[in-house]
């Protein structure tokens, strides 16, 4: 008998590969290209509990969910719990349908305000941040963690259990400590331990790539779910490809050179939608440079793109681009046809 889909409060998900949430990447735009691409969980960039933020436009922008499928699941990042219950309320209020508490981000803006994988080193203080959000909304709440802070105190086991009995209803744990950031390998050890330990639904993450690396982490460590974050990046068909893959043992054809460059243009339409024009521009540069990081001349078209400074050109571009029709730019600087 096949495992049942992962269920978060009443939520059952349509398959087992997520998209994880990236600050700077998985932007509304990007949510909805993976949903489309056969994600069956996409979650918000990382949204701070200070609501006295909220007033920037990149606060804005990461609180807009018009149009989104559901379950519109929105991740929060503080350190104090009256801020962090508040926050979600406010989302809540905004049409969030989960909330997910950010404990495994490992940069240093982030640790160094007690957020994120910083939290892991008091657990006293995370036991209190998921009381008060729990308690706080009607909504399911979920939690993101990694293995622990350094590899002499990998504590998620402890963390999983706590959360578990705190009313977290779905746990999403990266391999790798807060000290690895994102260097070496992931370990799967942990999750394994941690997916033994409660009986709430873990989602494995981390060096997650291809439709076998899938296969294989959920095999080995029982999680519900992969979630799949870098190897997205660039790779929106990755979700449905590790989804045919689970459900049928076969590959997927790669996408069509016509697929690519309708993907690539639809994306940027809704960068510009969503950004404004200028900078939707400038936020396209990452995401094109992504998108050619597999091609073997990625560098050199990266640096044509990134020159490019309206839409028109940049769309300009992608047409040249699968009708192989660029002029290119060699890297000795001398131009040619």
């Amino acid at each position: 008998m096949s495992q049942p889909l992962p269920r978060i409060g009443q939520h059952i998900l349509s398959n087992r590969v997520i998209l994880a949430p990236m600050a700077g990447v998985t932007d509304r735009p990007f949510r909805q290209l993976c949903r489309e691409l056969g994600a069956g969980l996409t979650v918000s960039e990382m949204v701070t509990a200070d609501k006295r933020l909220w007033h920037t436009p990149k606060s804005r922008l990461r609180l807009d969910h018009r149009g989104e499928d559901g379950p519109r699941i929105v991740q929060i990042a503080g350190g104090d719990p009256e801020m962090l219950a508040d926050a979600a309320q406010a989302n809540a209020e905004h049409g969030a349908e989960i909330i997910d508490i950010n404990m495994g981000c490992p940069a240093k803006k982030v640790c160094n305000k007690a957020a994120g994988s910083a939290l892991l080193r008091d657990e006293r203080l995370v036991a209190d941040i998921l009381h008060a959000v729990v308690t706080a909304i009607d909504l399911p709440v979920t939690l993101k963690i990694r293995t622990g802070w350094c590899d002499n105190s990998k504590n998620g086991v402890r963390i999983a259990r706590l959360a578990e009995s705190l009313g977290i209803q779905a746990l999403a744990v990266h391999g790798r400590t807060r000290e690895q950031r994102y260097n070496g390998s992931a370990e799967y050890d942990t999750i394994a331990e941690i997916k033994s330990a409660v009986s709430i639904p873990v989602f494995a993450n981390g060096d997650i790539d291809s439709p076998e690396k899938a296969r294989q982490v959920l095999d080995y460590t029982g999680a519900d779910a992969v979630m799949v974050g870098r190897g997205a990046q660039g790779n929106p068909w990755i979700f449905r490809e590790i989804d045919h893959f689970l459900a049928t043992g076969q590959h997927l054809s790669r996408p069509s050179s016509s697929e690519r460059e309708h993907v690539m243009q639809a994306h940027l339409s809704a960068l510009y939608d969503h950004y404004g024009e200028h900078m939707g521009a400038r936020i396209a540069r990452k995401h094109v440079g992504w998108y050619l990081a597999t091609r073997q001349d990625g560098a050199c078209l990266r640096g044509m793109f990134n020159t490019l400074e309206t839409p028109s050109d940049q769309r300009h571009f992608v047409t040249q681009l699968f009708s192989d029709t660029l002029t290119r730019v060699p890297s000795d600087g001398t131009h040619a046809a």
